[in-house]
């Protein structure tokens, strides 16, 4: 049987009409790397989360807009464009309940951040606004490849096998520090952390700032949702 998948959605306005919204690159590649995808929405206001420790087997948190940084006490940037705010808290109370039982654990651009956050960790809101970062990184949709050096010894290594794989990106916010039982696994030439992971030794709890689901036709990526999809079958 293959392992279940929880991979978290956004929500969107299209035609007058809330919707939704998960790109389809995200299913079939949870598919493609033998796990079958469950799609959790964001619940209505004061309804409670899905309970993803008895749905899934691991837990898929997905890309989208920024993270709204008021929730735990620092002003909005004014070039960020905040995640709805459904999004936002169903995001996280998931990765907590998911944490909180060791359930595999793998997050995606936005769903690194929360992975960060999570722990404890910060975010740079606006990359072109933080001293020495000197890299484009795709903000704005703009997808740029460049590439990321893999940390020797770091669960991301022995899953691509490389010192360095090329990414794509598409991001102008970043984690600044990983957070509690956090380190970071991969940079950007510019030191911007592009992985982070849990130091724990047989956690799957890895995030990643790019986007491998877009990559399945590379080894190196399509490694990460095999890898998510395996840690999810030895779980369940």
């Amino acid at each position: 049987m293959r392992p279940r998948i929880a991979v978290t959605a956004g929500l969107a306005d299209l035609e007058g009409k809330r919707r939704i919204h998960l790109p389809l690159a995200y299913a079939d590649a949870v598919r493609a790397a033998g796990g079958e995808p469950i799609l959790l929405p964001p619940p209505r206001e004061g309804e409670p989360l899905p309970p993803v420790e008895r749905l899934a087997d691991g837990l898929l948190l997905s890309g989208g807009d920024d993270l709204d940084p008021t929730a735990w006490g620092e002003p909005l940037h004014p070039a960020a464009r905040p995640v709805d705010p459904r999004r936002q808290r169903a995001d996280l109370g998931l990765l907590e309940a998911a944490d909180a039982v060791g359930m595999p654990v793998l997050g995606i651009c936005l769903g690194m951040q929360e992975m960060a956050v999570h722990r404890g960790g910060r975010i740079i809101q606006h990359l072109p606004d933080a001293p020495g970062e000197g890299l484009d990184h795709g903000g704005a949709g703009r997808p740029q490849v460049h590439p990321v050096r893999v940390e020797a010894g770091s669960l991301l290594a022995r899953l691509v096998g490389a010192e360095s794989i090329e990414v794509g990106s598409t991001h102008h916010q970043a984690v600044r520090d990983a957070g509690r039982g956090m380190r970071t696994a991969a940079c950007a030439p510019d030191d911007v952390i592009e992985a982070v992971e849990d130091v724990s030794p047989g956690r799957f709890f890895l995030g990643v700032e790019w986007h491998p689901e877009r990559m399945m036709d590379r080894p190196a990526h399509a490694a990460l949702l095999e890898g998510l999809c395996g840690a999810a079958a030895a779980y369940g």
